[in-house]
């Protein structure tokens, strides 16, 4: 897929803000298993300085998308892990090659943070094309492993339990 040569993938700005959250929100609307807080989710970590990588992908000026990484906790206390997300591309954007670039430039910088490894909870058909996997040595409460996926950098998986940031339990703007 040729990805649009309009699109720019940048760092979030402060007057970014307002777009983030509206593209957020239209993302998720549609999602069944959403329970519409991840624009809440964003704002919680911004609050807590806790967003590592945070991008917009801007198509003729406009924020299209957006994606957030956060560093995790994980049982064993093995550092420098991050999770993915939320990803958020505009519905009418969709489809479009835009998730795909979010994702590959946020692991293009967690790598040059010195990153271990990045984890998420997402959909079975889509993460494993960037090298995500199931890993069965680690696990997050709740969550059924089939959409929880690793991505070790250095080729280690820790074994444990991962804790998002507390900003992941949102459901109201921060205060």
């Amino acid at each position: 897929m040729m990805l649009d040569p309009k699109l720019i993938i940048r760092d979030e700005t402060a007057a970014d803000i307002p777009a983030i959250a509206a593209v957020t929100i239209a993302a998720f609307k549609p999602v069944a298993v959403s329970r519409q807080t991840e624009h809440y989710v964003v704002d919680a970590l911004r609050a807590a300085g806790a967003l590592a990588v945070s991008l917009v992908a801007e198509r003729d000026g406009r924020v299209v998308g957006h994606i957030a990484l956060s560093p995790v906790t994980i049982s064993d206390g093995t550092p420098q892990w991050y999770g993915l997300g939320p990803v958020s591309v505009l519905p009418e954007c969709q489809r479009q090659g835009i998730g795909t670039a979010l994702i590959r430039e946020a692991l293009r910088r967690l790598r040059r943070l010195h990153a271990r490894g990045c984890c998420l909870v997402g959909h079975p058909a889509y993460y494993p094309r960037f090298g995500f996997e199931n890993a069965p040595a680690l696990r997050v409460e709740g969550v059924p492993a089939e959409v929880f996926f690793v991505l070790p950098f250095d080729g280690h998986v820790p074994r444990g339990t991962v804790s998002f940031h507390e900003g992941f339990q949102a459901d109201a703007p921060p205060r």
